[in-house]
């Protein structure tokens, strides 16, 4: 029996771990969190390619189950006028869960058939040309036919296999927090008909959200630099409050709130520059890979990456060097939205000006007709294959 490494245990990684152990492998996930994260904002699927990977895992049913209300977002002015919506089609796609609901529906679905390491991670990798050296910084070195890094944009797998970060990741000048908060009283924020409402505000170069399901509070912003500690979540809060200083609508007590409250995190808006994502007996999937913060396929994508590498094993009888080819190949045209792109600029505008012409698209039904089809377009690939060996595999492990 092969054995596989896998880093991270959010979304791409515990998915390669259903397809994995489905193959025979004898699968290992190791997580620096000490337990599965709940909550967290939410993640959507759209189109036909994404609801043919989440049925070909199995999972669908369990997804359908756990979705939120859709939600649309009302963006407003200060007086909490409201100056435009983005309908829950536009931002929730046809499905839309919270990322820790999947994680754990991931989790339930290969808790019994793989091993899960938590409060642990991975210090050093050594190819021995058998097999990859792994070692932990809490338990002992092992031995491995593969390791898969799904540890997100700043992935140590790729920092130990490909080379230093910067080298693969493209901060783009832009940043997010997302925060815990309760939503004031006096707005509404579920119709009668059961969607719930967000509420948006813009000036120039800053965005605050609050309510609906991607994320309680929401912040983003434009910066020249990221003067704050990634490991200090007070640097990060100090960072944040810079850059909402003076900005109206009721961003002041939305902000005291996010500052004072443990649910908290910050990071750069990134994408990835890879056109390769293995070395080696080292496979990258999702973020790790092919990320574009808060851009909209990040999710659908780290499925789509799962699948496609556990099919190119199997098409490859377990053939790493023949599967690792193929799956980059494979990857290049799913993961082209990855590459390109910043939604920066289209959250957060840089004018007065531009935040009007962001609004209008939303407001003008052939505008915002085009955008709905833009986005289906960037989700549903056609040239994603179908495995029959993986739907032979997954039959296997129902039965």
């Amino acid at each position: 029996m092969k054995k596989a490494l896998i880093s991270g245990a959010s979304i791409a990684g515990p998915a390669s771990a259903l397809w994995l152990s489905r193959l025979g492998y004898e699968v290992t996930v190791v997580e620096q969190a000490p337990s599965l994260r709940p909550g967290g904002q939410a993640v959507d699927f759209k189109g036909r390619t994404h609801r043919f990977v989440l049925e070909r895992m199995g999972i669908w049913d369990d997804v359908v189950a756990a979705q939120t209300p859709k939600t649309d977002l009302r963006i407003v002015d200060d007086a909490d006028r409201v100056r435009a919506v983005m309908p829950g089609e536009f931002i929730g796609g046809d499905i839309e869960i919270l990322r820790g609901e999947l994680a754990g529906i991931l989790h339930a679905h290969t808790a019994s058939t793989c091993d899960y390491v938590f409060g642990d991670r991975i210090t050093e990798l050594a190819d021995t040309g058998h097999g990859v050296e792994v070692s932990f910084a809490h338990r002992p070195s092992e031995n491995f036919d593969l390791v898969i890094g799904a540890d997100g944009v700043h992935s140590g797998v790729r920092r130990l296999a490909f080379g230093p970060e910067e080298e693969f990741v493209k901060p783009l000048g832009y940043y997010y927090a997302v925060a815990g908060a309760h939503a004031p009283s006096d707005l509404e924020m579920v119709l009668p008909n059961g969607r719930q409402i967000g509420y948006a505000y813009n000036e120039p170069g800053r965005l605050a959200i609050l309510g609906g399901s991607k994320a309680p509070q929401l912040f983003v912003f434009a910066a020249e630099s990221g003067d704050y500690d990634r490991r200090d979540v007070d640097s990060q809060k100090r960072f944040l409050a810079r850059h909402f200083d003076h900005v109206g609508w009721r961003v002041p007590g939305l902000l005291a709130a996010a500052l004072a409250g443990d649910d908290f995190y910050l990071d750069a808006l990134a994408r990835t520059k890879m056109t390769a994502f293995t070395s080696g007996r080292v496979a990258l999937v999702g973020d790790a890979g092919y990320a574009n913060t808060l851009g909209g396929f990040g999710t659908g994508l780290a499925l789509i990456g799962a699948y496609i590498l556990a099919g190119e094993l199997a098409t490859a009888g377990h053939d790493h060097r023949a599967a690792f080819a193929g799956y980059d190949q494979r990857m290049l045209k799913p993961t082209k939205i990855a590459r390109s792109g910043n939604a920066g600029p289209f959250l957060a505008p840089s004018s007065p000006m531009r935040i009007r012409m962001r609004d209008f698209s939303f407001s003008n039904r052939l505008a915002f007709a085009a955008m709905m089809k833009m986005t289906e377009m960037f989700a549903t690939d056609d040239t994603v294959p179908d495995y029959p060996l993986l739907a032979r595999a997954g039959q296997r492990r129902f039965s």
